[in-house]
């Protein structure tokens, strides 16, 4: 990475969270360390929760001093109530994950007015400065996931779209970027946009209409795995339509995400491919971010020293990160992150 500016190396302390458990790590001088406030975005999804856990391992470590961490739960309001608690408590910068990207800007703002750094983590606000988006291309999850599935069905058939939300930016890049490529390049393929709101409960409902109104649905674009993965394997068990790849009558899947549950589905031919979110890549960068911000870095675009390429966006810059797509063929792959998780237990 390129950074005019150098800081030094912070030593930190995990204080004991009042909404998340953790254990305190204290050094004699840690102190009088610069803070940095992270509001996790929700804990009903596996890969948040491994996010989660690689954060906790980074505070612990030393990586950055922090509050007490918080978790908005997919609720803007309690976002924005947490980012003003923490800024209050004296964090100098904020890594945040938010999932509604257009209602935050207004705490942007505020923070902007402060002079406090904001990491966004996997989304990057519709309005306001952040400092770094720590990000993977998600336009590309959904170029990857219609190629798969274009060439699986050799361009005909149906296919179902679990849509993320719409409200985040993560869910209009996939889904935008999936429509356009199967409009263009696989035109004999109908697909069936389902919206979801990141709700397994919902999506797992309008599967269920789908496959009743069309029984030959050939495939199934999820484009979070950490939240449609068990509802959606256990409706298809139901019907009598979980067949394994290679099978007459397998449902093509594709995910995003790269959770451990994902890759298991892969192995056991229950799903064919995921596009790997780098969740281990998003806690160290966003931290690596934050420490970097408090002391004054500055970053230029082009490519970095660790595989990535930061861009300029509409109020910042972006590390748009690697994310593979994930099959068969390379599943057991031990740099994916989630056969290291797997490996050592829990981070």
């Amino acid at each position: 990475m390129r950074a005019r500016t150098t800081t030094a190396a912070g030593c930190a302390a995990l204080l004991a969270a009042t909404l998340l458990t953790g254990c305190n790590r204290e050094s004699g001088d840690g102190a009088g360390e610069p803070r940095v406030g992270i509001d996790l975005p929700r804990s009903d999804s596996d890969f948040w929760n491994s996010y989660q856990q690689y954060i906790e391992k980074g505070v612990e470590s030393g990586t950055v001093a922090a509050l007490p961490l918080t978790n908005s739960q997919n609720d803007i309001g309690r976002l924005v109530a947490h980012v003003r608690t923490l800024t209050d408590q004296g964090a100098r910068a904020v890594v945040m994950a938010p999932q509604d990207t257009g209602a935050v800007a207004e705490s942007l703002r505020t923070l902007a007015e402060r002079r406090i750094p904001v990491i966004s983590v996997d989304t990057h606000p519709d309005e306001g400065r952040v400092y770094m988006v720590v990000r993977a291309d998600n336009r590309a999850y959904g170029e990857k996931a219609c190629r798969f599935l274009g060439e699986r069905l050799k361009g005909r058939g149906k296919v179902a779209e679990f849509q993320g939300d719409l409200a985040s930016i993560n869910g209009r890049d996939r889904s935008e970027a999936f429509r356009t490529c199967m409009e263009r390049d696989f035109p004999g393929i109908r697909v069936f946009e389902l919206a979801t709101d990141w709700k397994g409960d919902v999506a797992s409902a309008k599967l269920q209409t789908t496959l009743a109104a069309h029984p030959d649905l050939g495939g199934i674009y999820m484009q979070a795995g950490g939240v449609f993965l068990q509802p959606t394997l256990a409706l298809l068990e139901q019907r009598g339509l979980l067949r394994p790849v290679g099978d007459p009558g397998h449902i093509t899947i594709v995910s995003n995400d790269g959770i451990p549950e994902e890759l298991d589905a892969i192995r056991s031919g229950k799903i064919d491919a995921t596009v790997s979110q780098p969740a281990d890549l998003y806690a160290k960068y966003a931290l690596f971010y934050a420490r970097a911000a408090i002391g004054g870095k500055k970053f230029a675009t082009g490519p970095t020293n660790h595989g990535s390429t930061v861009v300029r966006i509409p109020g910042g810059l972006e590390d748009q990160l690697p994310a593979p797509l994930v099959t068969r063929e390379n599943v057991d792959d031990p740099a994916l992150w989630a056969n290291r998780l797997q490996g050592a237990g829990r981070p």
